[in-house]
């Protein structure tokens, strides 16, 4: 099977070809060759052409060695998608950041702020919340939570519903039900939590369209950008194409928790969660990213305006702050030092802080199965990792890769 990417002459891009060469040694040696992971695709780019790409492993128990067109589970890095099909509505006018939600979704137009109670005692009646905005959502300073966290009585709850991984349990309508009858972990605004806001953000899409988000996605994202193997789960006749999903246990190897064949992902959902619900090849997010490094424009598609992109990736803490002082998340992607978030991705606000080679203004985010992605406007860098091991926090990978690709630039933009 041929690769998906032609990759030009590092030299030519300014990357040294040898210390390239570090890279799959390194995964080999340190995850594939041992089993710590089953499988891993990295590709690198610059000025959106590829410089380097490494396939190892296999599609999972059992299986054949990876494809190069294999499907993986993206969770968390569907996030960004959502964000930029609100943003392109935004463009439109059809709603605006400082709107409050409840103009699109009335159902959370009388929250409360946490005061008590949760598992088996009710909640306390708490404070009535100030209006939750859209730019809260994307921020993730709504004060809505994840079940995942294990952390609060509210978390709780959440997994009682099942919100955090809600697409076989619930439509839109009674995801959004189920919210509005909970408290919120604090006031919109005063506190960052990484959440199921991208979630809510994605009902509101659907509301705004009167598309289901999966079909929005595809007319005004995945189309456009010849992203042809990316969707909420897996068309049946590419089961063979989804690889295996894997949970982390100590000492022991990967336990395989879902199949690629016979996943319950080549059957429709009920609800196509914004948050985490998308299916897709390396290929295709290479071609998202490099939108993204491009100003919103691949080849002849145009899907966001370079100022629009431009207010995404810049900081919107309160006071220029970074996640340190915001945060009250025990289960983020983000590297908290020298970290600001802006509209659906974290961005680096201060390079020395977060103690690895990177750049002012560089924004990434990844999913819970350890897969990655970053864009370096500086350098004109990007990069996409799949690999399928829950929970993303499990391997210092992502810190790794950074160090190895940063370390093979021989020519510097900064």
């Amino acid at each position: 099977m041929p690769t998906p990417f032609h990759c030009a002459d590092p030299a030519s891009l300014g990357f040294d070809s040898e210390r390239l060469a570090r890279i799959p040694e390194f995964l080999q040696s340190t995850y594939v060759g041992n089993g710590r992971l089953p499988m891993t695709q990295l590709v690198v780019a610059r000025d959106k052409q590829p410089v380097f790409y490494d396939a190892q492993g296999t599609m999972g128990e059992n299986r054949e060695d990876l494809r190069h067109d294999a499907i993986f589970r993206i969770a968390s890095m569907t996030k960004p998608v959502t964000s930029v099909a609100f943003m392109q509505l935004v463009e439109k006018c059809a709603v605006a950041l400082e709107d409050p939600v409840s103009k699109v979704i009335p159902e959370l137009g009388n929250l409360s702020v946490y005061a008590g109670g949760g598992g088996s005692i009710p909640f306390a009646p708490g404070a009535k919340a100030a209006p939750m905005r859209f730019v809260d959502l994307l921020t993730h300073m709504s004060g809505l939570t994840y079940g995942l966290q294990n952390r609060t009585n509210i978390d709780a709850v959440y997994r009682e519903h099942n919100l955090d991984f809600a697409r076989n349990s619930h439509d839109s309508d009674t995801y959004i039900d189920i919210l509005s009858k909970m408290p919120l972990e604090f006031a919109p605004g005063e506190g960052w939590n990484y959440s199921v806001a991208t979630d809510v953000l994605g009902v509101a899409v659907e509301r705004i369209s009167g598309m289901r988000l999966g079909e929005y996605f595809e007319k005004h994202i995945f189309g456009p950008l010849g992203m042809t193997d990316t969707a909420f789960g897996v068309r049946s006749q590419d089961s063979d194409r989804l690889v295996d999903a894997y949970q982390y246990l100590p000492g022991k190897p990967p336990k395989m928790i879902d199949a690629g064949q016979g996943s319950r992902l080549a059957q429709e959902g009920l609800f196509d969660s914004g948050g985490g619900g998308l299916c897709g090849t390396i290929a295709d997010y290479h071609r998202f990213a490099t939108m993204l490094l491009n100003g919103g424009k691949l080849g002849n598609a145009r899907i966001l305006s370079p100022k629009t992109l431009r207010l995404m990736r810049t900081n919107h803490l309160p006071g220029g702050a970074d996640l340190t002082d915001m945060s009250s998340s025990l289960f983020s992607e983000a590297n908290n030092a020298g970290t600001g978030f802006g509209l659906g991705f974290a961005m680096v606000i201060d390079p020395a802080k977060t103690l690895m080679p990177s750049s002012m203004g560089e924004f990434y985010w990844g999913g819970a199965y350890s897969t990655a992605f970053f864009v370096d406007p500086v350098e004109a860098i990007t990069m996409v990792f799949m690999t399928q091991v829950y929970p993303s926090s499990t391997y210092p990978i992502r810190r790794q890769l950074k160090t190895l690709i940063y370390s093979a630039l021989t020519e510097s933009r900064a």
